[in-house]
């Protein structure tokens, strides 16, 4: 299996498993939810279920563009909810409240969420060359 193979299951073994998180213990993730966003129970079951179809989706070679480019999308839409919780100082255990967290999440790990999935996808291939053509 080549890197983006390797890519692929890596994301979907993350993504998988937080989306059942997401839909079977919401209320932990309810604490930061921007108090702006409507029905944040249902938001959060909703963003569990597009982990999970997300995580399947990039498996699937028919689906997997159109899954990695929902998934880039979905991690770019999620952000602010990570920057709220970095930024309001609420307690959302088990996750750490320090800057030791929140830092590397903020400007490491949630662009490395976008760029993940249009890599393993073929969508683009930044760094390492330009984005292969749909035949």
């Amino acid at each position: 299996m080549d890197a983006r193979g390797c890519t692929r299951l890596l994301i979907a073994a993350i993504y998988a498993p937080f989306g059942v998180l997401h839909i079977v213990s919401s209320g932990g993730f309810l604490s930061i939810m921007p108090p702006l966003v409507p029905f944040p129970r249902e938001v959060v079951i909703l963003t569990g279920l597009c982990e999970i179809a997300g995580a399947a989706g990039l498996l699937i070679p028919r689906t997997r563009r159109l899954a990695s480019i929902m998934l880039a999308l979905y991690a770019l839409c999620v952000w602010p909810a990570n920057i709220y919780h970095a930024l309001s100082g609420v307690s959302a255990p088990p996750l750490p409240s320090s800057w030791w967290y929140h830092a590397p999440r903020l400007l490491i790990l949630q662009p490395l969420l976008i760029w993940a999935p249009l890599w393993a996808a073929g969508v683009l291939r930044w760094p390492f060359g330009r984005p292969d053509r749909p035949d």
